[in-house]
């Protein structure tokens, strides 16, 4: 048989071939010939067809068909044949084929070869691809080549010995008496390689990290001779000594100074001289710099050196290199909290990246941004902010549009400046803003009184001839109802008035309600202002009338809905109308953290007293706690009953559940009759013990732990536990709902279901916002009768609105305590 061709021969075929296909032709050509090779037993040719299966196994064709080729090269006596198997098996075996453990035998007899060569291949292959049961037999080899004289395979047994503590944590002990020996070594590879050793040992061990800590101040050492040594052509990479081992150094250095005031102490000065030496205009000094940075801000350094590292970021955010920009933005993102003030001072080189070309770094820039806002600087950041949204791109608008509400919410100057400042941003990106934002602003304007003839002025102006940003045509056609007799009569303060007749008013309006860009939403609003106006315009009444009357035909089923009901009130209730579209009262905000609750803002911190009110949300539907069932399954769920808080203290179990409708419970004796004035409904007989006459959940036992009942997406629910002293059967479960994410979760709902051997009743929560950052939490109670003392079950529910999309999850709770039932 004719001596098959050389490997490079191969590479040059293969390179003229024109198309895939001819390429394929080529490769089966040569694998069908080394298939008949490996038949015939050919030892002579052996090496060259597994290197050639190598190179076709490189560009992507199967090759599997080699693995005991390898195996017989490994087993060879010739070095050239040992490292082209030893490589094979590297590339085409793992620990998932049991192929590989007939290497255990080969391997260890090379690892204890006379020839260091061959005990390096031992060992590169051991820790590339050794399996954990291959590890364990051939880590006292390993071991005994760590102690060596030989820098060529001490180096490798410390790369290898990685490899083992990862396959076999507990194996880690062996190799500790060796590896304290490794820093004294000169030789920079076997530096190198003791170093991440002794990295992956202190990750995976918190024993082995502070047994390590006292090598501190040798590490110290090690780094300062590299800084301060003279030029060396063998580490010297751009004019900096072996860079590679020095961000090496740095990251154990991090891990090491962690939460240890002596470890960071003994080593400020040298992380001190590092990022004041290292020269910064080729990459290699920014990656050392860089890992300084990382270094000072995780361990427990002294604020001058925090803020020279924050300086060090704020050079590298004039850099040419985008990449080195991102990473900058990135970690000073990470450390604005920490160091706010240091990150503040480099404020006008992080807006200016609002600018870049490159959208990462945009991005990082926008969120950066936002985290620097505060009370101080809110007018001239917004300016920027807002430029930016007027020019940046669509997929930029949202997240920008809802940092420059949260942002305006929370640092305001003045509400007419706030108002503004949500006009622009729905003038500029309507379409893309969060859905709660027309009811915000809504409420915005209802509460700023003195600013209702500028406010419903401007809106007026904003949609003249363009409703293609929905959400400002909805605020705006709600205030022109609300406060239209305003606009009308030109009696603006705050800028010059405008002279707008009611027909002009009423034209405007029409037009929102023919325009094809109108949503059904949006013509809602539309008819509701037309509506509204009826009595505050005087000479248009009988136009709004037939305005009305015409969309009682809508196919819009919601739009003809409201056109008969407003019909009605011109006909059949026209005495009750003035009554019922009088002007909307001031809207009061839920507060969720009790009478006064901390506000931390961007680099300041200031109690702020807040009204204490109940919330002004209303009974749940029954028919939502029905739906819960439904989803639940089972026949042994009971129904939730929930109330709602009136305007009257909670004295008595009738008050409470006033608004519950024809509800009966499992087990619950039906009330009485009462006059049809005021209906009455079923009470649960818990809801009665001990509440006729003393405040709700006054006399209870706490000391009960708390668990957390769910954590997912950044939600966290918590259940904490009170008994009620007067009747041992009632458990009183306070839920809290806590938000991790960077946005607001709203209208937020939480529903229970429990046993028919319970029974359960959900109080109103204190808000359906569960703020960001978790700056804020909602509560809400749960009363639960447990008469058979029977451990606790509740599958739960949970529906909440989330980045623009709507959630919905269900959960199951089983882990209550004892001391809650028993």
């Amino acid at each position: 048989m004719p001596a098959p061709i050389r490997l490079r021969e191969l590479i040059r075929t293969i390179r003229t071939a024109r198309t895939q296909a001819e390429e394929r032709e080529m490769i089966q050509k040569e694998c069908a010939a080394i298939r008949s090779s490996f038949r015939e037993e050919d030892n002579t040719y052996r090496c060259r067809n597994v290197a050639k299966l190598l190179y076709m196994h490189m560009l992507g064709y199967p090759a599997h068909f080699g693995q005991l080729e390898c195996l017989k090269l490994i087993a060879s006596q010739k070095f050239t044949d040992k490292r082209i198997g030893y490589l094979g098996a590297m590339l085409l075996l793992d620990e998932r084929q049991d192929v590989h453990l007939l290497m255990t035998n080969c391997i260890k007899n090379d690892l204890n070869h006379s020839t260091q060569y061959v005990q390096g291949l031992a060992l590169c292959t051991l820790g590339c691809m050794g399996s954990s049961e291959m590890c364990r037999d051939l880590a006292g080899e390993v071991e005994k080549l760590l102690k060596t004289s030989n820098s060529y395979l001490r180096k490798k047994a410390a790369l290898c010995a990685v490899h083992v503590i990862r396959k076999v944590p507990e194996l880690m002990e062996m190799f500790l008496p060796a590896t304290k020996n490794l820093l004294n070594e000169k030789n920079h590879g076997v530096l190198h390689t003791s170093v991440v050793l002794l990295t992956e040992m202190c990750e995976r061990s918190p024993d082995m990290l502070a047994h390590f800590r006292k090598l501190v101040p040798q590490l110290v050492r090690i780094l300062k001779n590299l800084i301060m040594s003279g030029y060396s052509p063998e580490h010297d990479v751009s004019g900096i000594s072996d860079p590679f081992l020095q961000v090496r150094i740095l990251r154990l250095l991090r891990i090491l100074g962690r939460n240890d005031d002596d470890s960071s102490e003994a080593m400020n000065d040298i992380l001190a001289q590092v990022a004041t030496n290292t020269e910064t205009s080729k990459n290699v000094g920014n990656a050392i710099l860089y890992e300084t940075v990382l270094t000072i801000m995780d361990i427990k350094s002294e604020s001058g050196l925090r803020v020279l590292a924050i300086n060090i970021l704020g050079r590298f955010l004039l850099n040419n290199d985008k990449n080195i920009r991102y990473v900058a933005l990135t970690s000073l993102l990470k450390t604005v909290q920490t160091d706010h003030n240091a990150v503040q001072r480099h404020r006008s080189t992080i807006v200016d990246c609002l600018k870049d070309l490159d959208v990462s770094i945009k991005r990082r820039a926008m969120e950066l941004s936002f985290a620097l806002v505060n009370g101080n600087n809110i007018r001239g950041m917004m300016k920027e902010l807002l430029y930016f949204l007027d020019s940046c791109e669509p997929e930029f608008k949202a997240d920008c549009a809802s940092g420059i509400f949260l942002a305006a919410e929370k640092y305001a100057p003045s509400k007419r400046w706030h108002i503004d400042t949500i006009m622009r941003v729905l003038t500029t990106a309507g379409s893309y803003v969060r859905d709660d934002a027309v009811p915000n602003l809504i409420q915005l304007i209802t509460n700023s009184v003195e600013m209702h003839a500028y406010t419903v002025q401007r809106l007026y102006k904003a949609i003249l001839g363009d409703y293609s940003q929905q959400p400002l045509v909805q605020v705006a056609a709600w205030c022109i109802g609300e406060y239209g007799d305003l606009l009308v009569s030109g009696q603006c303060e705050e800028e010059e008035p405008i002279q707008v007749t009611e027909d002009e008013v009423l034209d405007i309006l029409e037009s929102v309600l023919i325009s094809n860009m109108s949503t059904s939403v949006t013509r809602g609003y539309a008819l509701t202002a037309i509506m509204k106006l009826s009595t505050r315009f005087t000479c248009t009444v009988n136009r709004i009338k037939k305005v009305v009357s015409i969309y009682g035909s809508s196919i819009d089923v919601e739009l003809q809905q409201r056109a008969v009901e407003y019909n009605a009130l011109f006909k059949k209730y026209d005495h009750m109308r003035s009554a019922l579209l009088e002007r909307m009262p001031v809207m009061e905000k839920v507060t969720t953290n009790g009478p006064t609750e901390i506000v931390q803002t961007n680099g300041e911190t200031e109690p702020a007293p807040l009204e204490t009110k109940p919330p002004p949300s209303g009974p749940q539907p029954t028919s939502q706690a029905n739906d819960l069932l439904d989803l639940l399954g089972g026949n042994d769920i009971t129904p939730v009953i929930p109330t709602a808080p009136t305007s009257k203290p909670a004295s008595a179990g009738g008050e409470l559940l006033d608004l519950l409708g024809d509800i009966n419970l499992t087990g619950a004796p039906a009330a009485a009759p009462a006059p049809a004035s005021v209906p009455q409904v079923a009470q649960p007989p818990f809801l009665l013990d001990g509440l006729s006459s003393q405040p709700l959940f006054n006399d209870i036992t706490t000391g009960i732990p708390s668990i957390t009942a769910y954590s997912k997406n950044g939600l966290k629910i918590e259940f904490t536990f009170e008994r009620s002293n007067t009747n041992p059967s009632v458990t009183v479960i306070t839920i809290q709902a806590s938000n991790s994410t960077e946005l607001d979760m709203t209208d937020f709902v939480f529903q229970a279901a429990v046993p028919k051997t319970f029974q359960l009743q959900l109080l109103s929560p204190s808000s359906s916002v569960v703020p960001a950052f978790n700056t804020g939490t909602i509560t809400q109670v749960i009363k639960v009768l447990n008469p058979q003392k029977q451990q606790l079950r509740m599958r739960i529910k949970l529906t909440y609105n989330h980045k623009g999309s709507a959630m919905q999850d269900l959960a199951e709770v089983n882990n209550f305590p004892p001391q809650s039932w028993q």
